[in-house]
């Protein structure tokens, strides 16, 4: 048998609110170090980038320039990660959007985030609403024809708290954040090396 070559997988993290550090972005970083601790690359598109995104209108066909960075990215991924707070029971409006934006994938060999693994995270204000939007994120995720990660991670802000960048209040909520990580790169690294396997 040939020796196969399985290139490092990429993990693009989606997530983030208007506000600058948010517990949502901090979040999603700590379950991108999970991915890089599987070997994964990673690139991150955070509240900054998401609230550039133009309203996604499928009627006009001209796309901005960060509308083709996350579109081209995506493509490109072999898991993502989606970070959202939960705002009334549901997904953010900014997730939501660059959600949408992936319609432009629709007619790809791998069409929207189909044959990716998918990691959802969540945080709110109280458990009630992390666990209804952790269900409904899922719900979006199966609608784009992704995998959700066996393990999803709902963040209680009201509990929680991230003091810096990379670290939280609760080594288990880190914890939990990390295993999102490591299940999508693990996946993604499950999925490069069967199609090495069908091409070889």
């Amino acid at each position: 048998m040939k020796s196969l070559e399985f290139r490092r997988p990429l993990v693009v993290g989606i997530g983030g609110t208007t506000r600058p550090a948010s517990s949502t972005e901090r979040a999603l970083r700590l379950a991108l170090l999970g991915a890089e601790s599987e070997g994964a690359r990673t690139q991150l598109f955070g509240g900054a980038f998401l609230h550039s995104l133009p309203h996604y209108a499928p009627e006009h066909s001209e796309r901005s320039e960060a509308q083709l960075q996350l579109i081209e990215a995506v493509r490109e991924a072999d898991a993502v990660i989606i970070a959202t707070p939960g705002y009334h029971g549901g997904v953010s409006g900014l997730v939501k959007n660059a959600l949408d934006t992936l319609e432009e994938l629709r007619n790809d060999e791998r069409p929207y985030l189909d044959g990716r693994a998918v990691g959802c995270v969540v945080t709110a204000y109280g458990w009630q609403g992390s666990g209804a939007v952790l269900t409904s994120l899922r719900s979006i995720v199966h609608a784009l024809r992704g995998w959700p990660t066996p393990f999803g991670a709902a963040v209680n802000t009201l509990e929680t708290r991230f003091d810096a960048v990379d670290t939280c209040s609760d080594p288990k909520v880190t914890d939990e954040l990390a295993r999102v990580g490591r299940q999508a790169a693990g996946f993604a690294l499950a999925f490069s090396a069967r199609h090495a396997l069908a091409r070889d």
